[in-house]
């Protein structure tokens, strides 16, 4: 079957947008089974939805038209948008998850995944930096799509931001901050955070919701280290992202 190829599974979990896409949103979706999650998602008890599920085969199910509000992120921020549902487009890519047994994801279901990111940004205009992961809009509630999921690799095909820093780059920035910390540098930190999108303030010390933003940072930026722990290199992959994002930002405006 040809990968663009949709299964259609309407859900009737939707209502009206107020302005258009700009934010892709990536799920797992953290049920035993693709099956139970297709089940789920189409469920009007459940009041949950998606626009896309993507199964671990590669097979892609189109559940809500992109042009209609899916019901997926629920509470949350990115960059100041706080109706992430009403400003976004919603794919679920099935995955147990860390509650039912975590695992790789397929290379089918990645190879899916990208060319449906790609086929959706022919029709909208949306940021490489609005590419998130669950977990970015909502890091006290959320950790999916995780880990695992193989962000440098959607970066390499052109979807979504990457960094990683030279190692002069990493020592130059010193000591780790962590939970309990104070001054400039946790300052430093957080309004970095928070510049790049995640719903933390820009003030305050190093306490639990910083712990968790940390943590949600990891899982997309750096993968291999998800502790909550502001080490060297995550502060120089976050101070390379901001460069990055701020410079796609002006070549838009340019553009």
């Amino acid at each position: 079957m040809n990968i663009m190829e949709f299964i259609e599974a309407p859900s009737p979990n939707f209502d009206e947008r107020r302005v258009l896409p700009d934010i892709l949103v990536l799920h797992y979706t953290g049920m035993p089974t693709g099956q139970e999650a297709l089940e789920r998602l189409c469920d009007p008890e459940a009041k949950v939805s998606a626009h896309y599920l993507v199964e671990e085969d590669g097979r892609i199910f189109r559940l809500v038209a992109e042009e209609r509000r899916a019901w997926h992120a629920g509470r949350g921020a990115w960059q100041g948008t706080d109706d992430v549902n009403g400003a976004s487009i919603g794919i679920e890519i099935v995955n147990p998850g860390h509650e039912f047994g975590y695992r790789e994801f397929p290379d089918a279901q990645i190879q899916a995944v990208i060319a449906l990111v790609a086929d959706i940004r022919t029709r909208w205009t949306i940021p490489d930096a609005r590419i998130i992961a669950h977990s970015d809009m909502a890091p006290t509630r959320k950790d999916d799509p995780g880990e695992l999921f193989p962000w440098k690799r959607l970066a390499g095909e052109g979807h979504g931001l990457w960094f990683e820093p030279a190692l002069a780059r990493i020592h130059a920035l010193g000591a780790a901050l962590q939970t309990g910390d104070t001054g400039l540098g946790v300052l430093v930190l957080r309004s970095g955070l928070h510049r790049l999108g995640y719903p933390i303030t820009a003030g305050g010390d190093y306490d639990d919701d910083t712990v968790m933003t940390v943590k949600a940072f990891q899982r997309h930026w750096r993968p291999d280290r998800v502790d909550g722990i502001a080490d060297g290199e995550t502060r120089a992959r976050l101070v390379g992202l901001l460069q990055l994002a701020s410079v796609e930002s002006v070549t838009g405006v340019l553009d």
